[in-house]
């Protein structure tokens, strides 16, 4: 085969790894990283018969190491960082990819709770079909117990909050607490609100990253009330799939914001307002409506 052929070929299989990667490490960043390694092994690698299934093992593997190593790193129990929203873009086929049968922030969150050999099995087995007997290996289990830990995934990611598949549904919430915000109506607010709505933001205070966990509609609606300023600079955009917000300022990422909307009330709120992580993500998707994919 030429090496003009295995590009081609492993081109072909980008956007799926990188889907993979993203669900395993919640990281946009990381998730490029281990695609780009799984390449380089590939061009040195000999006699390679189902290269798909062959990189999506290295893949697996790269990304188990990573979150074994940021598991060991963790000397609290701390909460992880909010995982890198994926924000629409018509115009960008690979992100496209990413937000098919999208994986929502919360999901995302609750994966990061998960033991990575559980959050691998899990991801490949739930998310991609892979067979738990090519899950075993990369795990260094049977596949009976592979199977165990998807299980044991399973179950905690049921605690996950289901939200509504409708997304003018979800918009219309999204909509309404956006206004409320600008409007810095807390009764509007508090009562598009689930009563025990959670709200995560990840944050930057004196050049320190902070994570701040508000739990209530009341609390999480005076929250939004004290930062009723961005909402004047938000506007609606797919994150994640899900009805979300950006809000910037010129030549200033102020936040993304992911929701969870459940039965037509906000269940769940995630923020990135750290503007070190914000600067990390694609510039375009902070240069107004119908650059960040705001559909429906």
């Amino acid at each position: 085969m030429t090496d003009e052929w295995l590009a081609r070929r492993f081109e072909a299989d980008r956007a799926r790894l990188r889907a993979v990667a993203y669900r395993m490490l919640g990281s946009l960043t990381e998730a490029d990283d281990a695609v780009q390694e799984a390449w380089l092994r590939l061009s040195r690698a000999d006699g390679v018969d189902n290269i798909s299934g062959w990189l999506t093992t290295v893949v697996a593997r790269i990304c188990l190491d990573l979150l074994r190593a940021r598991a060991a790193r963790r000397e609290e129990p701390l909460r992880a960082p909010l995982p890198d929203p994926v924000i629409g873009d018509a115009a960008d086929p690979e992100r496209e990819a990413m937000l098919a049968d999208s994986v929502g922030l919360a999901l995302l969150v609750v994966l990061d709770t998960l033991t990575p050999a559980e959050r691998l099995a899990f991801v490949l087995h739930d998310m991609f079909a892979i067979p738990y007997e090519e899950i075993a290996p990369v795990v260094g289990r049977t596949a009976t117990a592979a199977r165990q830990l998807a299980s044991r995934a399973r179950r905690r990611v049921r605690s996950a909050a289901v939200p509504d598949a409708d997304l003018a549904r979800q918009r219309r919430a999204v909509d309404a607490f956006l206004a409320a915000a600008r409007g810095g109506d807390l009764r509007a607010l508090v009562a598009v609100l689930d009563p025990d709505v959670v709200a995560r933001a990840d944050l930057r205070v004196a050049g320190t990253a902070q994570q701040r966990t508000v739990r209530g509609a009341r609390d999480v609606g005076r929250e939004a009330m004290s930062f009723a300023w961005r909402a004047g600079h938000a506007w609606p955009a797919l994150v994640n799939g899900a009805a979300g917000l950006v809000a910037a300022a010129p030549g200033r990422p102020i936040a993304v914001l992911g929701f969870t909307v459940v039965r037509g009330l906000i269940a769940e709120i995630d923020i990135l307002a750290d503007p070190v992580r914000l600067r990390q993500l694609d510039p375009a998707v902070f240069q107004g409506p119908g650059r960040a994919g705001g559909r429906g």
